[in-house]
């Protein structure tokens, strides 16, 4: 990387950093139950919510949880179920207006980081009705409080219901990207294992991966405070106790309910200490080839912890340390190979592979400046790379042809 614009880079980081004590960050406030929303609804005197959510989770009878608490206290809504995976800008612009003609007055996102994004992009287009969504790619650029916004989440893994951003797919470039702001951060996160117990096994593995991509590169990136690095910390060892057991037995209710507050950890570090060239990556494959987001994080993360070498040496090891898979007094270097390996183990365990038969050789050169797009300036990695740098990892990913 060009050694002007790499100090540009950090100077960048530097001054978000310096900014994070007095930026308007906040947390949800914990719902621990679906019960809880209609008394939330009363006390901020709303009347009608728009659930943004998906056909398959209305088909395995999920939103009808919801949709029961809600009739039992009489309180009427209308329900986008259209969400795909990987919302994109025609989604947004189709929930839109059913929440307008439904004449609703909140939204709640329900399902997993899809739903939810697609919730807090709507919000986004009714908080700014002629400002497209490609004008409020990047940070900053809402600016206006959005209706309120509760946030469901049916995996353990995106954070989602806890972060300023909502990823989208252009639906006529296929590129995506991230709004960030702090408007969309959700009022409420409803952490409610229930709604989690139908999850297979699979998709609770990949989303629970997807939580741990989050805590492990908010820790080892260079924007990090005290109270991020606790939550990552804290993620990590809820993740490695509970991961393997919720994928065993899909109705353990502890898992469940830990992993979901790992995955709100996860989130709530990242949301402020940012996040890395795995998401850079994992999203340009999102928006080109539709990979569901966990499972892209998945087979990326350990390709980049060894990439970034003894830069994160200290921090993996403090990292295994609260997983429980190392001791303080082991040498960085050897603990984070530990960490590292146990990653590795997870995929395997879970039949997670190494590689994507959707990668084009023709398309890697635009895949890599996507990721070098969305990474650069923004995410404090701990090794700064262009996109010539990037495309050793799609080369790595692409799956060999017999």
């Amino acid at each position: 990387m060009n050694i002007f614009y790499r100090f540009y880079c950090r100077a960048f980081q530097t001054v978000f950093k310096i900014a994070l004590p007095i930026l308007p960050y906040r947390n949800p406030k914990i719902v621990k139950g679906l019960s809880g929303i209609p008394e939330i609804l009363v006390s901020e005197n709303k009347k009608k919510p728009l659930i943004v959510t998906d056909e398959g989770l209305v088909r395995f009878g999920l939103v009808a949880r919801l949709t029961n608490e809600l009739e039992a206290a009489g309180v009427n809504f209308a329900v986008f179920d259209k969400t795909v995976a990987n919302p994109t800008t025609d989604n947004v612009e189709e929930a839109r207006r059913v929440y307008t003609e439904e004449n609703c007055d909140c939204l709640i996102g329900f399902g997993g980081g899809s739903s939810m994004d697609c919730a807090k992009a709507v919000g986004a287009r009714l908080a700014r009705p002629k400002k497209p969504l490609s004008k409020m790619k990047g940070i900053l650029k809402v600016r206006k409080k959005i209706p309120l916004l509760i946030a469901v989440p049916t995996t353990a893994g995106t954070g989602s219901e806890t972060t300023l951003a909502a990823v989208i797919v252009d639906s006529r470039t296929r590129h995506k990207y991230a709004v960030n702001d702090f408007p969309l951060i959700p009022r409420y996160a409803v952490l409610d294992a229930s709604v989690t117990l139908s999850l297979p096994p699979f998709i609770t593995a990949t989303t629970g991966m997807d939580a741990l991509t989050h805590a492990v590169e908010a820790y080892i990136g260079r924007s990090t405070t005290r109270k991020t690095r606790k939550e990552a910390e804290e993620a990590v060892a809820l993740i490695f106790g509970n991961l393997g057991r919720a994928y065993d037995d899909g109705s353990d209710v502890s898992a469940r309910q830990n992993m979901l507050q790992g995955s709100y950890l996860a989130g709530c570090a990242f949301t402020k200490s940012y996040v890395g060239y795995v998401h850079a990556i994992a999203h340009s494959l999102g928006g080109a080839y539709n990979v569901p987001h966990g499972l892209a994080n998945a087979v990326i993360l350990p390709i980049m912890l060894e990439a970034y070498g003894k830069k994160i040496h200290k921090k993996l090891a403090r990292l295994a340390v609260a997983a429980g898979i190392a001791e303080k007094s082991e040498a960085p270097a050897a603990a984070a190979k530990k960490f590292i390996d146990a990653v590795k183990d997870m995929k395997k365990r879970f039949g997670i592979g190494d590689a994507f038969a959707e990668i084009r050789e023709e398309d890697i050169d635009k895949l890599s400046r996507y990721a070098a797009k969305e990474g650069n300036p923004l995410y404090p990695v701990p090794v700064l790379m262009n996109a010539k740098q990037l495309k050793k990892y799609y080369y790595i990913l692409q799956e060999k042809k017999q």
